[in-house]
């Protein structure tokens, strides 16, 4: 595609070892996102390190939160023998990247190559962001739904993350709200004319999270341009998800999704590549990564109706 300055998917024959660029990819690993679309994926499926094949466990949720009361060893015996019974799934992570083709008549500054590798940074964040909220939105299952006019609308909140905890065995830790929701459930607590209500009207994210006692909240608000002339709010507006995360996990611990990743030789997950030519140079970024759902149990959804 001979177009200046145009974004496509990237073509594996850029890939070698002669048009690698190791300043570039040291870049990406020390550069921040300045719109926290990684904050938000992160948030919603946890980075995992893996090699490019690997296995996990599929497990049910309530397996990891079994109790026993027998775990008590009788002097010459052994403890007792526990074992995990989740399916065991073999998985790859997957090879995504975009190019961009950068004439050289359109370049001003000494750091343009930087300029442009975030930009396909921040493009390929927010193509994993759209996925993992499509994988979470997946396994949610049915949802129900509420209009939230002259009732509470935290007593809907709280009833969903208790029945996730009932059918899950631990309560979801975190809580993600669309944009939209977020607007709905404080325009609804400001028309009741309360105190109480008030005060929940101006709640912070971190507020709501020591409320409603899970470890964080967050607000989903990125956009993406879905069609010539508009932008779409990521997964839609008016959902809210209870699920349950760790940061810092394991592959068989039972968090609803993980992001697998494949690491680079420095420790982050891009790598990026220049193709010098006479009149212009193809900037390409590529990472390995999978999504996927290792638990559906104890996921759910609330729809706000409007």
């Amino acid at each position: 595609m001979n177009q200046e300055n145009s974004i496509v998917s990237a073509n594996e024959s850029r890939f070698n070892a002669a048009n690698y660029s190791e300043a570039l990819t040291a870049f990406t690993v020390g550069w921040v996102d300045p719109e926290n679309i990684s904050k938000m994926l992160d948030f919603i499926a946890p980075p995992i390190p893996v090699g490019r094949r690997f296995e996990f466990k599929r497990s049910s949720n309530a397996e990891a939160f079994l109790s026993e009361s027998d775990d008590l060893r009788a002097v010459g015996a052994e403890f007792k023998r526990v074992s995990y019974q989740g399916e065991s799934v073999n998985e790859k992570t997957i090879n995504k990247g975009l190019t961009v083709r950068v004439d050289h008549d359109e370049v001003f500054g000494d750091d343009w190559q930087e300029r442009y590798t975030q930009t396909l940074l921040q493009r390929l964040l927010r193509n994993e962001l759209r996925r993992a909220v499509a994988a979470l939105d997946s396994i949610a299952g049915e949802a129900d739904s509420v209009l939230w006019e002259n009732r509470n609308p935290d007593n809907d909140i709280r009833n969903m993350i208790s029945a996730a905890a009932d059918s899950s065995g631990v309560r979801p830790n975190r809580l993600l709200f669309g944009e939209g929701a977020w607007n709905r459930r404080i325009t609804s607590l400001e028309y009741q004319n309360t105190q109480v209500a008030g005060r929940g009207g101006i709640s912070s994210k971190d507020d709501l999270a020591e409320k409603f006692m899970v470890d964080a909240c967050e607000v989903l608000s990125s956009r993406y341009q879905s069609g010539a002339n508009t932008k779409s709010i990521v997964g839609g507006g008016m959902s809210i998800y209870a699920f349950y995360a760790r940061d810092g996990i394991s592959k068989d611990e039972p968090s609803n999704l993980k992001r697998f990743y494949t690491p680079n030789e420095n420790g982050g997950a891009f790598r990026v590549y220049c193709e010098e030519h006479a009149k212009y140079t193809d900037i390409t970024v590529e990472h390995y990564s999978t999504i996927a759902a290792t638990s559906s149990l104890g996921v759910r959804k609330l729809i706000v109706l409007e």
